[in-house]
């Protein structure tokens, strides 16, 4: 029986790409990091038309050197990776070094401004520029015989 989808609507056309996204976003997406996405409110001298986002994940116990954040293909991909402290001698172990990986696709128009790492929370400031509004005709011609 093949998969349909709300993506395979024959008036939707080119979409194929978008639905390959949505199949590996939705695959691996185990809880950690936690993270909340907001809307910023336009601050005095913003960019006219766009639109603030900030993702804010909670990765309290790594350092900024353990964290990586990358642009891939429309796909912004947080990475941290902590190594375990050979020289420590533990009683209880509550906190494990872990891995985490966190992706998130952007949509065309956004764009990374910034990151930063404070009290355990790792915030990526995002801009949503509003687009060009292009309209434009066209002409019908002959078609050879």
């Amino acid at each position: 029986m093949s998969r349909m989808s709300l993506l395979s609507s024959p008036l939707l056309l080119g979409f194929d790409e978008m639905e390959r996204l949505i199949d590996r976003v939705g695959k691996g997406a185990d809880g950690y990091p936690p993270y909340n996405i907001e809307r910023i409110p336009a601050a005095e001298g913003a960019i006219p038309g766009a639109e603030l986002l900030r993702i804010t994940l909670a990765v309290a116990g790594f350092k900024r050197d353990q964290i990586e954040i990358t642009l891939e293909d429309k796909q912004l991909v947080i990475r941290g990776k902590q190594e375990d402290d050979k020289s420590r001698e533990y009683i209880h172990r509550g906190i494990a070094a872990r891995q985490f990986g966190r992706t998130f696709v952007l949509a065309d128009g956004i764009e990374v401004k910034s990151a930063d790492l404070a009290d355990g929370l790792l915030s990526i400031d995002l801009v949503r520029r509003e687009p060009d509004r292009l309209v434009r005709k066209i002409e019908i011609g002959k078609r050879a015989p």
